[in-house]
């Protein structure tokens, strides 16, 4: 997807930045779609691992990461002990490392105030469409993070109200509605696109074999080993290329 923006597509009345952060909230509203039925089913979870509607809206609010907080609740829901619920989630969240370093550099400018909004509205669907727009070096970074800034407050109004939809409705959701399986449809809309070397679709590859395989493991012990496995080989293999 192209999300340039030409000076000539913008309406008179409208600034650069203006044009810069409408792009980026259009630019989710496709991927926004997926994320609804992702917010209502943590919505649910959440309830039925014994967290109350305040504390479930909050994680939602504080946490703002999807996967870390549906393997959250499902830990604290199983009775796990503290070190593996933040081991877990760590893993799980620790992707977001490699997308600040590669978003980093084209953020140097910014105050520190601009660095710690936008950290904090860090997604996985928010990074895909904002790596694209940053790759384009046609543009210059004067207002570029106004694209970002649309992007991320997009993705946070979607799940901020599907999390508050679910955890109202809560156990009213039928199970045959099949919600469950836009979390893989939504990731998987979110990854491909963004698989174009070899290193980025080997980790991926490796990483959704090791999950598969490490299924049966307690407490998502085989998202950990999967996580971990996937940067490994991505990381062996872009020093191979250097």
């Amino acid at each position: 997807m192209n999300y340039m923006i030409h000076e000539e597509t913008m309406t008179p009345r409208e600034s650069p930045r203006q044009a810069e952060l409408w792009a980026g909230i259009k630019s989710e509203l496709p991927i926004a779609l997926g994320v609804i039925p992702f917010g209502l089913i943590y919505g649910v979870i959440a309830l039925a691992a014994g967290l109350t509607p305040a504390q479930a809206q909050a994680m939602s609010a504080i946490v703002f990461a999807g996967s870390a907080q549906f393997i959250g609740a499902e830990l604290m829901g199983a009775g796990a002990p503290l070190p593996v619920l933040w081991l877990t989630t760590f893993v799980v969240n620790v992707r977001h490392v490699l997308y600040s370093a590669q978003l980093g550099p084209d953020l140097q400018h910014l105050s520190r105030g601009w660095r710690f909004l936008l950290a904090y509205l860090l997604t996985d669907e928010a990074y895909a469409t904002t790596a694209v727009h940053y790759a384009n070096k046609e543009i210059a970074l004067t207002h570029k993070h106004w694209f970002y800034l649309g992007a991320g407050l997009m993705l946070w109004l979607t799940w901020q109200t599907s999390t508050a939809v679910g955890v109202f409705l809560g156990a009213e959701i039928p199970a045959s509605w099949g919600l469950d399986f836009a979390l893989a449809l939504t990731f998987i809309g979110i990854v491909v696109p963004l698989l174009t070397t070899r290193p980025m679709l080997a980790a991926a590859v490796v990483a959704g074999v090791t999950a598969v395989l490490a299924h049966g493991l307690p407490y998502n012990l085989g998202l950990v080993l999967a996580g971990l496995a996937g940067i490994w080989v991505g990381v062996w293999m872009e020093r191979q290329n250097s």
